[in-house]
């Protein structure tokens, strides 16, 4: 159940931040409203993984699944591109969330 609820959080937190990058320097009200309101969700939601999860878990998996869920929304809407070293540090991130996820699922929760 943590990790459900630690999804829940990851994917509000890519929702603020991409509404962050829609906001445009907080000058349109309502992406900077959505914002706002994502990530409050997001920080509750962390927030009530951390009563079953180490915090160093949580967070980890938190910001680096963040970052690269971030990453391909960034492609997908706002036809960024990756070179070849982005594409490289995500990859680093997914192996290293991988690791963390299988060590907090064997070393237990707080």
């Amino acid at each position: 159940m943590a990790y459900a609820v630690l999804t829940i959080a990851i994917v509000f937190e890519v929702i603020g931040t991409s509404l962050l990058m829609a906001s445009q320097q907080f000058t349109r009200l309502w992406p900077t409203a959505g914002m706002a309101a994502a990530y409050l969700v997001s920080f509750y939601f962390l927030s009530q993984a951390l009563n079953h999860l180490p915090l160093g878990i949580a967070y980890a998996l938190w910001s680096g699944l963040g970052i690269v869920l971030t990453a391909a929304i960034g492609v997908v809407l706002f036809r960024q591109t990756l070179d070849a070293a982005a594409l490289v540090g995500i990859g680093m991130i997914v192996g290293a969330d991988r690791g963390i996820a299988v060590s907090g699922t064997v070393t237990g929760s707080a």
